[in-house]
């Protein structure tokens, strides 16, 4: 009789980087680059600390090219002790571009456009904020990271529709053929940007994506089947500090509207 072969699981761990300066202000960040706040430092070392705790390792790192991840990630790697392994930065993982909101707080936004119209860019799913113009220091192009990129992929805005656009095709292209060669990965990114991948993979919908928010820096784990069909995925958090990271994440949004 043949003996069936086990199921072989997959797991990707999905980290929002820790709290930054503009979070802590109630600032649009988008592609702005900012550094954590002390908080959001230790709140990086305790993901790693989570993550070391219940016998995470790891073969290989993606983050967005932006500071607040990228030393997100390097918090973490000092807790494990995995700062040798390959780590790949990519545009495509970066924070949706808030376009002309961004480095605006609420009061500012809502004294230059209205409460209701901020509150449809932050809710909808496919209406992007006002564009930057070229000359805007804020675009992109503007920034040396950006510099060997054609200027028709530099967001000059976003909705999360764009954003989601934007980042699946990394997704599929570098980081899942890692994953399917059986390579623990680790992919530390930011609100939005991770809320495409999980979109995708939970197969939520437009209105429900709207409301799911990520805690900053709480490890994200997804566990596939051989096929990369999504099986389950939990927080690496205990009920009550999951609830209490989810309460704070939520009420910063609401402080945005």
């Amino acid at each position: 009789m043949k003996k069936s072969l086990a199921t072989k699981i997959h797991r990707v761990v999905f980290v929002r980087h820790g709290e930054s300066t503009w979070n802590k202000e109630n600032r649009f960040t988008g592609w702005t680059d900012v550094q954590l706040t002390p908080n959001g430092i230790e709140e990086a070392k305790f993901a790693g600390q989570l993550l070391k705790q219940n016998g995470f390792q790891f073969d290989v790192a993606f983050t967005s090219v932006l500071t607040r991840a990228i030393m997100t990630y390097n918090n973490i790697a000092t807790e494990l002790g995995c700062h040798y392994i390959p780590v790949h930065k990519h545009w495509r993982l970066n924070e949706r571009h808030y376009g002309a909101l961004q480095g605006l707080n609420k009061a500012e936004t809502a004294a230059k456009h209205g409460e209701e119209q901020v509150t449809l860019w932050r809710r909808s799913y496919d209406i992007p904020p006002p564009e930057l113009t070229l000359e805007d220091e804020r675009h992109p192009q503007h920034d040396p990271r950006y510099q060997g990129l054609p200027l028709d992929v530099l967001p000059k805005t976003e909705s999360l529709k764009i954003t989601v656009d934007r980042v699946l095709p990394y997704w599929y292209d570098s980081i899942c053929p890692q994953v399917l060669q059986g390579k623990n990965v680790i992919v530390v990114a930011h609100g939005n940007s991770l809320r495409a991948i999980v979109k995708h993979l939970s197969q939520m919908s437009d209105k429900d994506i709207i409301k799911y928010n990520i805690p900053t820096a709480c490890p994200l784990v997804y566990e596939f089947d051989e096929t990369l069909k999504p099986i389950k995925n939990y927080y690496l958090l205990n009920e009550k500090e999951l609830k209490e990271r989810m309460e704070a994440v939520a009420n910063q949004a609401k402080a945005k509207l």
